[in-house]
């Protein structure tokens, strides 16, 4: 299994790495900001810059859409997996029509509203997960898993 691990650096980034014991048995590739965190987080691990800032960042969005698309035909990853924020949502929607399975993870730090990304992937997700019940009021699909960290 090939697996996409894609979020942008700081918490988000740190939420994913902590699912080592799950990826690292599993070919895989990164795509987050080109930051020190994430630098020096992902030293030995396959990654892919994409463009920052996001917010509000029309230009970038289109950017990193034309980059998703280069990313996904040249590696196929079976799998796409991502805690947001704006760089999964070309990934996820690209990848949706590569027939590459979608997870998310809603982050931990948003228990009384939904993220953004949150919103816009979720209709496409084969799995989203939740780390607090009180998340299901806004994914009712979604299933608790608990605390990551």
């Amino acid at each position: 299994m090939k697996i996409a691990l894609v979020g942008s650096s700081g918490g988000h980034l740190i939420q994913l790495y902590h699912l080592k014991e799950w990826w690292e048995k599993h070919e895989r590739f990164w795509v987050t900001f080109d930051k020190e965190d994430s630098k020096s987080l992902l030293k030995d691990e396959r990654k892919f810059w994409c463009y920052s800032p996001t917010n509000r960042n029309i230009k970038n969005l289109i950017r990193n859409t034309f980059l998703s698309l280069k990313i996904l035909w040249k590696e196929r990853p079976d799998i796409i997996i991502s805690t947001g924020a704006a760089p999964a949502i070309p990934f996820f929607y690209l990848g949706k029509l590569f027939r590459c399975k979608l997870v998310y993870i809603e982050v931990f730090d948003r228990i009384d509203a939904p993220t953004i990304t949150g919103k816009v992937v979720y209709p496409i997700c084969d799995e989203f997960i939740l780390q607090w019940e009180e998340q299901k009021k806004f994914y009712p699909k979604g299933v608790v898993y608990g605390g990551i960290l």
